[in-house]
C-alpha cells in the first residue's frame, strides 16, 4: 500500500518509538490516479492557461501534523487538469521500513493526485490550505510542468529523505528554482534561528511532542541556520515566497509570486474535534520530572535516616536509564538523521546502568558498597556543571531527570561513608 505522507520536519512514527522518539509521522491515504492526460513535450505549445502554485497547509494537532505540509498544484483550464505534486509520499510496506527510517535512510517518493482529492484530506482536519500563484511566463510554467512529471516516472521518483535539508517543502522549492529562466532571490531576515527554535515554535502546545524531539536531537540543530536552511518548514518557505524575486538579469527583477489566496478556510471546529481525538496525558513532562526529582529527594531523606537502601528503586530507575541511553548511543553510533549524532544529553542517558546494575543490587542487598555510586555521580556532576557551557539547547526535562540520578548515587555514598 502507498501512502500519503504530510510532509514533516520529523516523521511521527518516531512517536511509537517512544515518548523516546517523538518525531514524525504519517497520513494514510491512498494515492488517486490523474483525471485527465497530461502534455507531453510534444505539445508544448504554450498553455496560457497554465498556472503552477505553491501550496502550503497549516499545522494540525497530530504529531504528524505539527508542521504543515507544502505541494506544487498544477492547473490548466486548456487542457482540462488540476492536479497536485507531493513530495512527502511512501511506502510503509517497504521491505524493513521501520529498520530503515530508524537508520535514517528512508527513501520517499513524488506523486500526483487530482487536486479535489488533496483539498479533502485537509478540509476534514480543519486545516487551511493557502496557495501561491507562481509568476511564470508560460514557457517556464511547462518547463516546470514537464520536469514535475518526470520526476513522477518510476526510475525518478524516489529520493533519500532527510528531515532538515531533503524534504517535501526543500524538494518543492528546488524544482521552482530548477526551471524558472533566471535565479530566485529570497530576502533576508535580520534575526536568525536554529532548527530547534523553529521546532519549538510548532510545538509549543505539544509539551511532550517537543520533549521527545528535545531528548533526541542535539547540539547540531542548536547553530544559526542561513535563510536558505530556514525554508524546511512550509511556513517559513511560504513567507519567504511571498518577497522572493527572480532575477532575470540585466537589473530586471519578477516577483516570484503572482498571487497569495487562501483556498481552503481554517474550520476552528474541526480543528477542536481533531485536537480531542488525540491522546491526552494528565500532567505535563516538565512538571512530572520535577515532581519526580521531589519525590526522589524525599525518598533519599527517608532512606539516609533510616540507614536503609529501597533496591527495587535502584532496580526501576537504572533499567529505565539504561534503556533510554542504548537509544540515545544507537542513534549517534548508527543512524543518519540530522542532529541526532551530537546528543550531549548521552552523559545522563546512557547503557552504563545496565552494566553495573547486578552488582548495585547485590550491593545493596548485602549493605555494601559499589563503585557505580562514585562514577555516576561524578559524571552527573561533570554535566550539570559545564551544560552551562555546551553549545546545545537542552530539553529542561533533563536537569531534574540528572538531579534525581544525582540523588541516588549521593545517598548511597552518604551511607557508605558512615558504615566506614
Amino acid at each position: 500500500m502507498i501512502n500519503r505522507k504530510i510532509c514533516v520536519p520529523l516523521h511521527p512514527f518516531m512517536r511509537h518509538l517512544i515518548l523516546f522518539l517523538s518525531f514524525l509521522g504519517c497520513l494514510c491515504a491512498p494515492l488517486q490516479p490523474m483525471a485527465a492526460a497530461m502534455p507531453s513535450s510534444a505539445d508544448a505549445g504554450l498553455d496560457s492557461t497554465l498556472r503552477i502554485s505553491l501550496l502550503t497547509c497549516s499545522p494540525g494537532s497530530a504529531t504528524y501534523e505539527l508542521y504543515g505540509h507544502t505541494a506544487l498544484r498544477a492547473y490548466s483550464e486548456k487542457n482540462g487538469f488540476d492536479v497536485v505534486y507531493n513530495y512527502g509520499v511512501f511506502d510503509f510496506n517497504q521491505p524493513h521500513f521501520v529498520w530503515h527510517f530508524v537508520l535514517g535512510e528512508c527513501d520517499y517518493m513524488v506523486a500526483r493526485e487530482d487536486y479535489p482529492y488533496f483539498e479533502y484530506a485537509y478540509r476534514s482536519r480543519g486545516s487551511s490550505i493557502t496557495e501561491q500563484v507562481l509568476n511564470l511566463y508560460p514557457a517556464e510554467a511547462m518547463k516546470l510542468l514537464l520536469a514535475l512529471e518526470e520526476n513522477c516516472k518510476p526510475a525518478n521518483s524516489t529520493y533519500r529523505y532527510n528531515i532538515f535539508r531533503n524534504n517535501c517543502t526543500t524538494k518543492a522549492r528546488d524544482m521552482i528554482e530548477e526551471n524558472v529562466f533566471g535565479i530566485v532571490r529570497y530576502p533576508m531576515r535580520a534575526r536568525r534561528l536554529t532548527f530547534r527554535q523553529i521546532l519549538h515554535q510548532f510545538t509549543a502546545a505539544s509539551p511532550w511532542d517537543e520533549a521527545g524531539n528535545d531528548m533526541l536531537l542535539g547540539a547540531e540543530i542548536d547553530t544559526l541556520l542561513t535563510e536558505r536552511d530556514e525554508m524546511f518548514s512550509p511556513i517559513y518557505m511560504m513567507w519567504y515566497a511571498d518577497s522572493a524575486m527572480i532575477d532575470r538579469g540585466l537589473m530586471r527583477y519578477d516577483s516570484l509570486v503572482a498571487e497569495r489566496r487562501v483556498i481552503l478556510e481554517a474550520n476552528a471546529e474541526l480543528q477542536q474535534w481533531a485536537a480531542a481525538q488525540e491522546p491526552t496525558y494528565p500532567i505535563a513532562p516538565a512538571l512530572l520530572f520535577w515532581l519526580l526529582l521531589g519525590a526522589g529527594l524525599l525518598l533519599a531523606l527517608w532512606e539516609y535516616r533510616r540507614r536503609r537502601i529501597l533496591w527495587g528503586v535502584d532496580v526501576v530507575l537504572m533499567t529505565l536509564q539504561g534503556l533510554a541511553g542504548i537509544l540515545l548511543v544507537f542513534m549517534l553510533l548508527f543512524s543518519t538523521h540530522p542532529g541526532v549524532g551530537s546528543n550531549w544529553q548521552v552523559w545522563v542517558l546512557n547503557p552504563l546502568p545496565l552494566f553495573f546494575l547486578p552488582a548495585v543490587v547485590r550491593a545493596d542487598i548485602r549493605r555494601e558498597s559499589s563503585v557505580y555510586h562514585a562514577i555516576s555521580a561524578a559524571i552527573l556532576l561533570l554535566f550539570l556543571l559545564l551544560s552551562f557551557f555546551i553549545p546545545q539547547d537542552f530539553t529542561p526535562l533533563i536537569y531534574p531527570l540528572a538531579l534525581l540520578l544525582l540523588s541516588r548515587a549521593v545517598v548511597h555514598l552518604a551511607l557508605q561513608h558512615i558504615k566506614r
